[in-house]
């Protein structure tokens, strides 16, 4: 099976490249940083043609943090549509016979506090994912319409946060976890007495290590097919005031938590009920919420020598941190990796070096 990857020089794109080269399976990595803008048809349809893939992860999406939403939700919103609209019509004209589709937990109702795939079009969503949650659920609606006429397969799996080496360090793009660490971090450099954290700190939110969810991204490759939503997770995750206070004692960092209420809070809750994923994927076990916490989130491994504390692998984890170096796995606004995948698996020490950050 030849695998196209998608938004591959992102952080989820590298994180599923390696998972593939560990495999030894045939991948071709695209990205806008590689010359592949899949906002453009003709540029999709060329490259589809091109690399004539049998089954395509996509890891392209255009989105940022909660600043990032409310500030560009019509940029969200065009490049989205753009995207998913070219990917399906390039797969189906290919003839992909798979298509494995990441989809953000902020497709659920702000209501729900525990996210199970029947509940999914059970309400609206929170006004600050509003945009980037109903362009991933038109994707969702995309793998539908292209299943029911002509037939191509797609598996939508519903991912909680990630995190991992290779997130995104930026205040106004990235999520909490990885505006947290680079707060932290400054404040501690800079010798600041106090660090401010968005909202009341009381929104719970589950956090997906990246390497696990590029290796449920990869099993999806073989997984059964249904048009359904399935969620990867373990329904249980922490407060943002519990995650700062992890992030603070992680940097070393000695002065305060200030709460700004003034800011939006985002969803209350974002948990995810994981039973159909482990058991479509075949997962044995259950993974740990925050696995690998702090030593193998980038940003703080520098800073500290703390032991993970988070325990519960995933059944297809490795024991040995694999940095990916460099940014989101995003179409465009997000897409510019120092270290782009190779083609054909990355089966030499250079290739695999190239891949090597934190």
């Amino acid at each position: 099976m030849s695998v196209l990857v998608l938004g591959a020089t992102g952080f989820v794109g590298k994180a599923v490249c390696a998972a593939l080269a560990q495999r030894g399976r045939a991948f071709t990595p695209s990205a806008l940083s590689l010359g592949h803008d899949l906002r453009e048809r003709d540029q999709a349809f060329a490259l589809f043609a091109e690399a004539k893939p049998s089954a395509v992860i996509n890891c392209a999406s255009f989105v940022g943090g909660i600043q990032y939403g409310y500030a560009h939700p019509a940029e969200i919103f065009d490049n989205n549509a753009r995207m998913i609209a070219n990917i399906f019509a390039a797969a189906k004209q290919a003839g992909v016979k798979r298509i494995v589709n990441p989809v953000s937990n902020c497709v659920y109702p702000r209501a729900k506090t525990l996210f199970k795939e029947g509940e999914i079009w059970d309400g609206p969503l929170d006004d600050s994912v509003l945009v980037y949650g109903m362009a991933r659920k038109f994707s969702w609606v995309g793998a539908w319409a292209y299943a029911r006429q002509y037939g191509l397969d797609t598996l939508n799996l519903v991912l909680s946060n990630m995190y991992g080496p290779g997130d995104h360090f930026e205040e106004t793009r990235s999520h909490a976890l990885g505006a947290l660490i680079m707060k932290f971090s400054k404040a501690k450099r800079d010798g600041a007495p106090s660090v401010s954290v968005w909202g009341t700190g009381a929104p719970v939110r589950e956090w997906l290590y990246v390497e696990d969810g590029a290796e449920a991204l990869v099993r999806g490759l073989d997984a059964p097919a249904t048009t359904d939503f399935v969620n990867v997770g373990v329904a249980s995750g922490v407060s943002v005031l519990e995650l700062a206070e992890k992030v603070r004692a992680a940097v070393g960092y000695g002065g305060a938590i200030a709460l700004d209420p003034s800011k939006p809070d985002g969803a209350p809750f974002k948990t995810v009920d994981g039973a159909r994923g482990a058991a479509l994927l075949a997962g044995a076990r259950k993974w740990g919420s925050m696995r690998g916490f702090p030593a193998r989130s980038p940003g703080i491994a520098p800073i500290t020598k703390a032991r993970a504390s988070c325990a519960g692998a995933a059944p297809w984890a490795s024991t040995k941190a694999r940095g990916q170096d460099g940014d989101h796995g995003n179409q465009g606004r997000r897409d510019h990796a120092r270290a782009p995948c190779r083609r054909g698996g990355m089966g030499s020490r250079r290739s695999k070096l190239l891949l090597a950050g934190c």
